[in-house]
């Protein structure tokens, strides 16, 4: 039986969380959001915030990610991750949930 676990963030997501935080006048956690719509029936929101009451806080060096109590259930067992590729830098999420993905990675089904 495979264990309902929140999602990971990678050492390198915290890292970038990081970098960006260093720039910005006041630190912000990451959000990682899903919401209905996109091309496969889901999309992923990420953007920076600050954390709300219902989130559940991921936290490594004084740096935050959170997810809010409504997308959570679609992030079980995920991992947050950041890429640097031909086509740009980005924070990806790696989801075992998805049954089908969009080519672009911001959208999926379940």
């Amino acid at each position: 039986m495979e264990l309902n676990l929140p999602p990971k963030v990678t050492p390198r997501a915290f890292e970038r969380l990081a970098e960006i935080n260093e720039s910005a006048d006041q630190a912000q956690a990451l959000r990682i959001a899903v919401e209905g719509g996109g091309c496969s029936g889901f999309q992923y929101e990420i953007k920076l915030d600050m954390p709300s009451e219902d989130d559940l806080v991921l936290e490594q060096d004084g740096q935050k990610v959170v997810v809010d109590s409504v997308s959570l259930p679609f992030l079980t067992n995920a991992v947050i991750d950041f890429t640097e590729e031909l086509i740009g830098a980005r924070f990806v999420i790696e989801n075992p949930n998805a049954t089908s993905s969009c080519g672009c990675g911001t959208s999926f089904s379940m």
